[in-house]
This record gives C-alpha cells, structure tokens and sequence, in this order.
C-alpha cells in the first residue's frame, strides 16, 4: 500500500525527510552544548514532525503482522525507519528533571522499530533479555542456568558488539555507493528497495546499542532516586559507644610474659624522686646548691660577687703560672727547636 497524504497538510514523505534532515544536523552540528536554544529548537522541530509522520503511518495501517517483506511496496520501506529516529531524537533532550521519562519514551521507540524489523525478518537480533522475558517465557518455560559464569557472558557480548560494528562499517560503505544514484532518482525499483533494507539494518544495530546504553542509565537513575526516597531512620539506631581497649599482648606461657611484661605501655617501677636519687648517688648528676632560707637579694649579689672575684684570681694565677712555664721554656730551647726542616 503506498504512502499518500491528505490535501490539506504536509506529505507524509516530506514529514519524514524533515525529520530526518534535522537529525543529521545534529548529528554533524559543532555546538558546544547540546542544551543550546538552537539544538533544543531543532529536536523539538523533528519530533513534532517525525511524531506527525508516525501518526499517518498508524491510520494509514501501511505496516502489518500479517505480511511479508515482499507485500511491502519499495517506496514504503523508508517509512520504518520512523520508530528509530523517534527514539534517537527523543534521547537528545536535555531537560534533567524529564531524564528517566524520556528514557524510557526512547526505549519503547527502539523497541517498537525492533519488533517490526523482526516480524518482517529483517536481520538476526535478539531483543534485550529485560525486555523479551516476557515473550520467552511462554516458548521457553525452562529457567535460565543462574550458574552461568559472569565472564562467559560478558566475552559473548563483546564478541557481538565487534559483530555489529563490522556490519556498521560495511553497510556504511554500500550506503555511501548508493546513496547518490538512488537521491538522484536514477536508480532502478531493485536497488532502491535494497537501499532502503541496508538502512534498517544499520539502524537495528544502532537501535541495540542504544538500548544497552538506555538500561544501564535507568539503573543509575533508580538507584539514585530509591537513595532519595529512602527515610532518614531506615538505617537503624546508631551503635552505642565502644569502651576503648587497653592495648595487651598475647603470651604462649610464663617466661614469655616475663619478658614482654603486662603489655604497653609499660607500668612505671619508680617515681622520679626516686630515679633523680639514684642518679645523684652513681655521681651521674650533682646536688645543686640550696639557697639558706631567709637570705635576702643583696647577700645574695654579694655571696655571688666574691665566688667570682675568686674564680677571677684562680684563673689570673693560673695563667701567670702557664707564662712563667713558656718563659722558662724559651731560655732552654731556642728558636725552631724541633723542627726538623731547620738546618741550622
């Protein structure tokens, strides 16, 4: 059934090439920000007309469960994009207070555009497991081995992510050889319709990455909101206070406790009267002299006056004898006396 519109509005192709065109600016766009006015004008612009397009497509009824790939005209293929460039566009918004929920309006577009690919057998895809459990549970009553090794399954979807963009690549390269004849309007019905099929199959591989990335972003924004709700006192009453432990070591008998003592730190065994006593009785440190009570501060000046008068004359006499020895010295033995490199 081909694509027709009504009089009084826009073409459903046209709707569709809008959507499309606006998409594409974004994708190459160079704005620093994605929030920018200009960007956010263009998503909401695409949306409103790939939303109308989609519409048409529903009352149109150009796609059934019932149908082949065959019954399908060439013209109409393009149409079944719609879903996933619904779902791409709806990812570009910005409003972080609308995140989960739009979030979740991309999911159910991707997963609308995969559903119709699959029944019309259109690539070979599995649908996220969060999201096919429910249609395997009926075909497949057997539980999942919960035993499965982590390892195992993150090896098999690494190995399908390197599968699917090597198919990227390589429908990337014949969209490229095909684009310009089939833009043109110069290429036949056959390689129009196979245009057509290697952009679905491009954006099926688009439509699951893109659904990996969703669910690990809901994760986050569950966790984050159940971390809000959660009330304050759900954590239980605080733990009293622990009496703090004094420090012991552990003994296999006797002698080893002997050894290491009661543990640390180590009790003290004398006051420091007593220790400074039996320092002052090995002639370590001396008595310091007391001062008689009662002593007034010019005794005092004056005891300490004399003690240095004579420790001036001790010293004066000390040297006068040490000057009388060199005196003495120097009569005996003359000038150079001992140096052996004097000759003379």
């Amino acid at each position: 059934m081909m694509a027709e519109a009504g009089a009084d509005g826009p073409r459903l192709a046209e709707l569709l090439a809008l959507g499309r065109r606006l998409w594409e600016e974004l994708e190459a766009s160079t704005e620093p920000s994605s929030g920018a006015p200009a960007v956010q004008d263009k998503v909401r612009q695409g949306l409103d007309a790939l939303k109308q397009a989609a519409a048409m497509v529903t009352q149109l009824e150009l796609f059934s469960e019932n149908e082949e790939l065959e019954e399908v005209a060439s013209a109409d293929l393009k149409f079944m994009l719609l879903p996933a460039l619904l779902g791409a566009l709806t990812l570009k918004q910005v409003d972080l207070s609308k995140r989960r929920e739009h979030l979740e309006t991309a999911r159910e577009h991707f997963l609308h555009f995969l559903k119709l690919c699959r029944n019309y057998g259109l690539g070979s895809f599995q649908l996220p497991s969060s999201t096919s459990s429910e249609d395997e549970a009926r075909s497949s009553p057997a539980p999942r081995d919960p035993g499965q090794p982590a390892l195992v399954t993150m090896a098999v979807s690494r190995l399908a992510k390197i599968e699917r963009y090597k198919q990227k690549k390589e429908l990337e390269n014949k969209l490229a050889s095909m684009s310009s004849s089939v833009e043109s309007g110069t290429a036949d019905e056959d390689q129009v319709r196979e245009f057509y099929i290697l952009q679905i199959q491009k954006w099926i591989g688009t439509s699951l990455e893109e659904l990996e990335s969703i669910e690990q972003e809901l994760v986050i924004l569950k966790s984050r909101d159940a971390a809000r709700q959660a009330p304050t006192g759900s954590r239980g009453p605080p733990r009293p206070a622990r009496t703090p432990v004094k420090p012991f070591i552990l003994t296999r008998d006797a002698a080893q406790a002997r050894v290491f003592g009661a543990g640390y730190p180590g009790l003290p065994t004398m006051t420091v009267d007593d220790w400074y006593e039996q320092r002052r009785r090995q002639g370590i440190v001396s008595t310091p002299q007391r001062v008689p009570a009662g002593t007034s501060d010019e005794e005092m000046q004056k005891q300490q006056k004399e003690t240095e008068e004579e420790e001036e004359e001790e010293d004066d006499e000390e040297a006068l004898r040490k000057a009388r020895d060199w005196d003495d010295w120097k009569d005996t033995h003359p000038r150079g006396y001992g140096n052996r490199h004097n000759m003379g």
